[in-house]
């Protein structure tokens, strides 16, 4: 069934915050529309109340027809206790409710409850419509086709970052929704995965709301982009892709600079006349006070003739004032101001792999050699699960080869942020870690620091555990700007991170002077970022050179 989304004056927020307000759109089948703005302008937000999770401030939102089957996956992966690889797949594709739904409505029926019929062949028409019947028979074949290969009864608790972000992928490509909404599908897919899920949406009939980081993917899929402006506390729906939609912002933007200059401009210019008419009809009356003989009634009419004009200039002037148009002024918006602190050189050869060779379970790694020397600027590619992070575990001397050699260089000060954002010690408030981390800071000097990065009170008194994946990557910059840095290991640092923060990332690594190794799927900042080499890794091998 294909279905159409339709948005009405849709407002959305937390408790008496609004965070959007008159949001209207429709996404009609065939239809794409990126959900773009800051971390906290209410992307997700949106998705929940489009999906029906919660209750709109105001305005409503419907399908046509009704009753339409919405898919909502979230953007963190859930992983409950107990369930394994096959669940997962039957609760994320809705099979399960459906499933759930039908039976209960049987159950109805066989106890003779009114209207038992009419709602059995509803959810009967649902189970049908979810793909339910054959979900068993279509499983195997997808996981395959995505290279996944263990077990069904796997737990999810068990799986990796990767292998979790294959299976959530699958239940994506398993799915019969006819309205899907998506909340950063990419996080965590390689270039393989990113390819399929591209062919996957712009493959689909039903409409797609989607919220992703990932300029490129929001390039090759997008038809339109909703834009939730929290600096100008606007939305704004533009057609046309991404690449559309931010040559007709900075247009947009441009015209409000230019039309508020324009405003304030002739604004000024009316204010200072009118102060001038002002001075004008008060020294006129003083002259005329001053300089007239009581019995000149003649002159004295005059001059008092001379001041009303003058004073009806005045009121002329502030009558233009008032009839102007007001034009607002575009707020600054808030920008993450990103350095990373160069430590002094230490050793000319960072860290070295030589034949080095590691089992870990099923998987080998190896043999490997190479060499990272101060300076080193490297990207890092390859499939989930090729053994990225076990080659980035043995040059920094977390894991110990079995065969060959690895070292460390003296004087080697690593800065780090890793795909867990794992930096701070989960259990305790984010001030008191970001302080422990940081002893040459003032508690005074620490939490300044963490604000530039948008962290407030409320999150340095949360556990780190509890903050969200964006705000623990931003502590993680922190981190990176409070300490000195020469051997600097990104492994998808722009997971979690909004578009202006991962330009800041970007400007701030051209800065940098040290030594690099750059883990990355974001197929722009491989683009943007200045490298010197590439190392590919598949299947436990390295690959080098561009």
């Amino acid at each position: 069934m294909t279905a159409t989304l339709v948005a009405k004056d849709l407002t959305g927020g937390h408790a008496h915050r609004t965070l959007f307000s008159h949001l209207d759109f429709t996404a009609a089948p065939g239809d794409v529309y990126g959900v773009v703005g800051v971390n906290g302008a209410g992307k997700s937000t949106l998705l929940r109340l489009l999906a029906g999770v919660d209750e709109p401030q105001g305005g409503s939102v419907s399908t046509a027809p009704d009753g339409a089957f919405i898919g909502w996956l979230p953007q963190e992966h859930e992983r409950f206790a107990g369930e394994d690889i096959a669940g997962y797949l039957a609760r994320r594709t809705g099979c399960a409710q459906a499933t759930e739904a039908m039976e209960s409505a049987a159950q109805d029926m066989a106890d003779a409850i009114p209207g038992a019929d009419d709602a059995y062949a509803a959810a009967f028409e649902t189970w049908m419509a979810s793909g339910a019947m054959d979900l068993e028979d279509r499983i195997p074949e997808t996981l395959a086709e995505l290279g996944f290969t263990l077990p069904l009864d796997t737990g999810t608790a068990a799986l990796s970052g990767g292998q979790m972000a294959r299976v959530a992928l699958a239940a994506l490509l398993l799915s019969r929704f006819d309205v899907v909404l998506l909340d950063e599908p990419t996080n965590d897919l390689d270039l393989e995965g990113l390819e399929r899920l591209e062919q996957f949406i712009m493959a689909l009939r039903a409409p797609v709301m989607l919220v992703s980081h990932d300029r490129e993917f929001l390039a090759r899929c997008t038809t339109g982009i909703i834009e939730l402006d929290l600096a100008q506390q606007q939305v704004a729906v533009y057609e046309g892709g991404y690449d559309a939609y931010l040559e007709e912002r900075a247009v947009s933007r441009r015209h409000a600079r230019e039309a508020y200059d324009e405003f304030a401009g002739k604004k000024a210019d009316l204010v200072s006349r009118a102060r001038t008419q002002r001075e004008w009809s008060s020294q006129g009356v003083r002259n005329a006070m001053r300089k007239a003989p009581d019995n000149d009634k003649i002159r004295r009419r005059a001059n008092s003739e001379s001041s009303e004009k003058q004073a009806a200039k005045v009121r002329q002037m502030e009558s233009r004032i008032k009839r102007l148009d007001e034009v607002a002024e575009p707020r600054k918006e808030w920008v993450l101001q990103f350095s990373i602190a160069d430590a002094p050189r230490g050793s000319s050869v960072l860290c070295t792999l030589n034949q080095a060779q590691l089992a870990l379970g099923g998987f080998a790694f190896g043999p490997v050699s190479v060499q990272v020397n101060a300076g080193d600027r490297i990207g890092i590619t390859g499939p989930n699960g090729a053994g990225k992070s076990t080659l980035l575990n043995l040059l920094l001397g977390r894991l110990t080869p079995d065969a060959g050699t690895s070292a460390l260089g003296a004087s080697v000060m690593i800065g780090e942020i890793d795909q867990a954002r794992s930096q701070l010690p989960a259990a305790l408030p984010l001030g008191e870690a970001f302080e422990a981390a940081v002893p040459e800071y003032s508690a005074a000097e620490a939490r300044t620091l963490l604000a530039k990065f948008g962290l407030k009170a409320e999150q340095t008194a949360s556990p780190v555990g509890k903050l969200s994946p964006g705000e623990r990557t931003r502590a993680s910059m922190a981190l990176l700007q409070a300490r000195g840095v020469n051997l600097l290991v990104l492994d998808e640092p722009t997971n979690h991170l909004d578009l202006p923060a991962i330009e800041q990332l970007e400007e701030a690594l051209e800065a940098y002077q040290g030594a690099l190794l750059l883990v990355t799927h974001d197929r722009r900042m491989l683009q943007n970022v200045r490298l010197d080499a590439r190392w590919q890794v598949q299947d436990g091998k390295l690959a080098a050179g561009i």
